[in-house]
């Protein structure tokens, strides 16, 4: 009997190594003999391996975005196919921000109107769903109950559910009286005044009439953050829009006028950051305004979106490169995750934690 193993089997288990840098990063987490230190937790994920290694990607890639918005530039108002209201932006970075509605139904809403709030983004997109969800809780409350609850019984009930989260039908009652007159007002200033109306300038208006400062829509009304939703139909909303076609016709809003503005906001754009929460039409709708100007300089996604089926839900951020969505010399992350566990924790080690000079950087706007 041979005294060791076949040398075929010892070349292939013991095959020398090539040497890597010595910079490359060492994986390693955090070690609770320190206690519990929050900040240091969350900036081990960067070398603790998978996805929190992405989400602390995700981190630096967002500061970048930030330290880029806060540096100064030379406005040029005469760049060749600008119009009024299409001046070189001040900002050297505008980020956009997209989220899907299931995130505004979430506690996920307040991290987004404290960005609206303190004026930390600089342009929304989201469904119809994160448009009315915003002013349905304004009106009325959204509760926690369990993803295994029946739909027959909750139907019955007159209970509406989300995931684990349920919304009482009374609530879409609530907001329909809340509506229909501010519809019928926009009405008479369109066939009055001949005004313009347009999904980005119908949220604006919402936002100014519902006088919350929960709202995340008061906040970008206050702060002038254009906020756009091109399905905007797609929801109560549209509901509320086709009863009131029977009720009080005439009421136009043209997407157009917002597709060039939003394609504007990232044509004259010094730098563009893309933060988008979730697939489907938001992701596609920012990603394509960056198009326009040649691609994002930065880019963040979050979603449990697989490659796989060929959506651009779960595309990654490569295939956007592809398209010219992303510029090619960017280094921007997708992190695997349900946002509602990720987002609150990116914010707090990168909006939250500039808030100040956030706020120094919006003063001199």
């Amino acid at each position: 009997m041979a005294d060791h193993a076949p040398m075929v089997a010892m070349e292939a288990v013991l095959k020398p190594s090539c040497e890597l840098p010595e910079d490359m990063p060492k994986i390693k987490g955090y070690d609770f003999n320190q206690g519990v230190d929050l900040q240091a937790l969350l900036k081990s994920y960067l070398t603790t391996g998978f996805q929190a290694s992405s989400f602390g990607l995700a981190i630096q890639e967002i500061n970048h975005m930030i330290e880029k918005r806060l540096e100064p530039v030379e406005v040029n108002d005469g760049s060749e196919g600008q119009e009024s209201g299409e001046a070189k932006c001040k900002l050297g970075c505008t980020i956009f921000l997209g989220y899907t509605s299931n995130l505004i139904s979430s506690g996920v809403r307040e991290s987004i109107r404290y960005l609206a709030q303190h004026k930390m983004v600089d342009v929304i997109v989201t469904t119809a769903g994160g448009i009315e969800e915003d002013f349905i809780k304004c009106l009325a409350h959204t509760y926690l109950g369990d993803f295994s609850l029946p739909g027959k019984e909750l139907r019955q009930r007159g209970i509406n559910r989300i995931g684990n989260l349920l919304v009482p039908n009374d609530n879409y009652c609530k907001f329909e009286d809340w509506l229909m007159p501010i519809l019928d007002q926009m009405l008479l200033e369109q066939k009055s005044e001949g005004t313009h109306w347009t999904p980005s300038k119908m949220i604006h208006r919402l936002g100014k009439e519902i006088n919350n400062t929960d709202s995340v829509y008061y906040w970008a009304y206050k702060n002038n953050i254009p906020v756009f939703s091109p399905a905007l139909t797609d929801g109560s909303l549209g509901d509320m829009l086709y009863f009131h076609s029977y009720k009080n016709p005439g009421l136009i809003l043209d997407i157009v006028e917002d597709i060039r503005k939003i394609n504007s906001q990232a044509v004259f754009a010094n730098k563009t950051g893309m933060i988008i929460l979730g697939g489907g039409l938001v992701k596609h709708h920012i990603a394509n305004a960056n198009l326009m100007r040649n691609g994002a300089d930065y880019a963040v996604f979050v979603n449990t979106g697989q490659e796989f089926d060929g959506s651009d839900s779960g595309a990654r951020p490569d295939e956007a490169v592809s398209w010219g969505k992303i510029r090619t010399d960017a280094k921007p992350v997708k992190v695997y995750a349900d946002a509602s566990l990720i987002f609150p924790l990116l914010v707090s080690q990168t909006f939250a934690l500039h808030a100040d000079k956030l706020a120094a950087g919006k003063n001199t706007e």
